[in-house]
This record gives C-alpha cells, sequence and structure tokens, in this order.
C-alpha cells in the first residue's frame, strides 16, 4: 500500500529537491502540496512548485494556496539564499501558469483529503507552520486524524540561522511553530537545523548527483547554482555549519516520512517554542527537565542511515 502524504512547502531550492524525492518513489502517493509563505513570497512558492511538477512531469498533483503572512509575526524571507524567487532567480518562459491552482485553500484541503484518510496520511510540513496552526483552528480533531507529521524546522542547541538562537521556519511564524508543537498530538517527527548541517553530505557527492544527464538534474543544477556558491563561500563558512557540505535541509524530513527506516537514533522529549525572549524568540525549547508536564512528545531526529539517504537524492534525479 502506497505512502499517503501531504507536503507543506515554501518552495526553494531545497524545497524543490525534498519534492523531488517524494516524487521519484514509487511507493508514495502525495496527495496534495499546500504552499506557504517563507523562502519568498506565496505567489513566487506557487510558482516555484508547479515548475518543479512540471520538470517531473508530474502536474496532475493539486497544489493549494496557503498563507501569504504569518500569524502574528512581521513577515520576513530567507534574504537572498535562495534569490530572491526562491528558484535561483533562473527565468523561466514556459512556467506553468497559476490556473492550474486548485480552488480551496491549504488548510481547507489539508481537513479535506485528512477526513477522507483518516489515520492513513503523513504530513511533511518543510515550510513556516502558518497553514498547520490555521488548520488546527479549523478541525481542532484534525491531529488525531493523522498518521503521523513531519517538520523540518527548530533547532536543539540555540544555534539559529535566521537570529541568534532561532531557526528560519520557526522564527518566520513563532506563534504557529508553538500552536502545532503544541496542539498536533499525532506521532511528530522534527528534523532540526543542527541535525540537518551534522548530517551533510560532500560536495562532490552533489555533483555527483547534478552530473546525471538527465533533464530533473539539468534543472537542480540551474537554480541551485546561486545558493551552493552562497553555501560554499568563505564568507558563509565562518557564520554557519553548512559550509561543511551539501546540506538539503528539508530532504531530510520528507525522506524520513517516506521510509522511517532511514532513522538510526532518535530521542522523544516533549517541546514547545519560546515567544516571549528577546534573542530567543522562535526558539524550539526541549522539556528535559519535565517541566512542561506535556504527555505528549515529539520525536527528534538525530541520525540517519547517510547511505540510503544518498541513495534518494540519487533517485530524484533519475
Amino acid at each position: 500500500m502506497k505512502k499517503k502524504l501531504i507536503i507543506d512547502t515554501d518552495t526553494g531550492v531545497d524545497d524543490a529537491q525534498a519534492i523531488m524525492v517524494a516524487l521519484a518513489d514509487p511507493n508514495v502517493d502525495i496527495l496534495g502540496i499546500t504552499c506557504c509563505h517563507g523562502n519568498t513570497t506565496l505567489e513566487n512558492v506557487l510558482k516555484n512548485t508547479l515548475r518543479v511538477l512540471k520538470v517531473c512531469n508530474k502536474l496532475d498533483i493539486p497544489v493549494y494556496r496557503g498563507c501569504k503572512m504569518p500569524l502574528v509575526a512581521s513577515k520576513q524571507h530567507a534574504g537572498d539564499y535562495h534569490g530572491k524567487d526562491g528558484l535561483g532567480d533562473v527565468p523561466d518562459p514556459s512556467a506553468p501558469g497559476l490556473e492550474l491552482l486548485q480552488k480551496n485553500k491549504a488548510a481547507q484541503a489539508m481537513i479535506k483529503i485528512v477526513n477522507e484518510n483518516q489515520g492513513e496520511v503523513t504530513l511533511v510540513a518543510v515550510a513556516p507552520l502558518t497553514n498547520l496552526a490555521v488548520a488546527v483552528q479549523l478541525d481542532p480533531s484534525l491531529p488525531k486524524k493523522l498518521k503521523a507529521l513531519y517538520i523540518m524546522g527548530g533547532n536543539t542547541e540555540s544555534r539559529g540561522n535566521t537570529t541568534m538562537c532561532g531557526e528560519f521556519n520557526f522564527v518566520a511564524d513563532p506563534e504557529a511553530a508553538h500552536i502545532v508543537l503544541n496542539r498536533y498530538t499525532c506521532p511528530t517527527y522534527i528534523a532540526t537545523w543542527e541535525f540537518s548541517c551534522r548530517n551533510s553530505l560532500p560536495w562532490s557527492f552533489c555533483d555527483e548527483i547534478l552530473a546525471q544527464k538527465t533533464e530533473k538534474a539539468a534543472f537542480m543544477k540551474k537554480i541551485s547554482e546561486f545558493s551552493f556558491k552562497k553555501a560554499q563561500s568563505a564568507d558563509y563558512k565562518k557564520e554557519s555549519t553548512e559550509g561543511q557540505g551539501f546540506n538539503s535541509c528539508d530532504s531530510y524530513a520528507v525522506a524520513a516520512a517516506i521510509n522511517d527506516s532511514l532513522i538510526t537514533q532518535s530521542e522523544q522529549v516533549a517541546v514547545t517554542v519560546e515567544l516571549q525572549g528577546t534573542y530567543t524568540r522562535g526558539m524550539m525549547v526541549l522539556d528535559y527537565m519535565e517541566q512542561l508536564k506535556k504527555s505528549h512528545k515529539a520525536f527528534i531526529i538525530k541520525k540517519i542511515d547517510l547511505e540510503m539517504f544518498k541513495q534518494m537524492l540519487m533517485n530524484s534525479m533519475k
């Protein structure tokens, strides 16, 4: 039986890679892709998602328009890391038009799809968590109908990539992250920023993936040139551990959702998000002292089978 996924995304380069990993797996059925503000504007995210589906010949997968703003926080995008358009600022005159979008909005679509497939849908969130927060407010029973939730976001050691102590997806909408971590009581797996950095891959492997003579590899090589140069630059290495290798952040969460045997080490702990701190707003809090009195604990992914992960990345470009 195929694994049923909903992917919630803010399609930049790493999101594109993650979506392509899922699209390439014959045992995965993507029931919908919901789009959110984040790496770039919502309009760009929608266009980018359709571009990825087109290159993979999967435009039949429904795409939904989600939230263009955080619940409360000031709107912010991920600088120019992925380029202003989110996909390396490489023009595509033949990109699909937004008339292909579904009429339903993202949160309503999540609820409808999950209600029609109760206990079978895994929700993978690789964007700010605004759409998920809206969905659970519209239908508080949604989490108990999910099979599982996989999140790329948050951090475990106060090491930020956007603020001093905060990872981008959580900092972009701290209130939404707070709602999701406190109200989604389904089995929850989190691929954090530090985890993705520690499991980054050699740049030589990245070159190997992109050297494949396929339309997908050519597309990925073109859209990733801008961000890869930035990640490899001397200045960026001083600021981030990501400079030590190829870090396709969102792909870790999607790959683990597809095949949970990929996870070789995790720890279970109650988590929440700091909303008030001057320097710590958006930081994920891990309750090792059990002061939150929460019965629901998330699985924090620590290690994965890197050889299996590499094969999934390689297959995504074939």
